[in-house]
């Protein structure tokens, strides 16, 4: 059985420039581990 010690790999890169839309950013705003872990308990008691 033949198994290659190695693996090549040609990666490319588009040159397309997307702009963001502000709108979506502002309103995702990521919440710690730990204040979710306080909201879970919350919910049960």
């Amino acid at each position: 059985m033949s198994s290659p010690c190695h693996i090549e790999m040609i990666l490319t890169k588009k040159e397309q420039i997307i702009p963001k839309p502000e709108e979506e950013v502002a309103q995702k705003k990521k919440i710690s581990q730990k204040k979710l872990k306080k909201q879970k308990l919350m919910a049960w008691e």
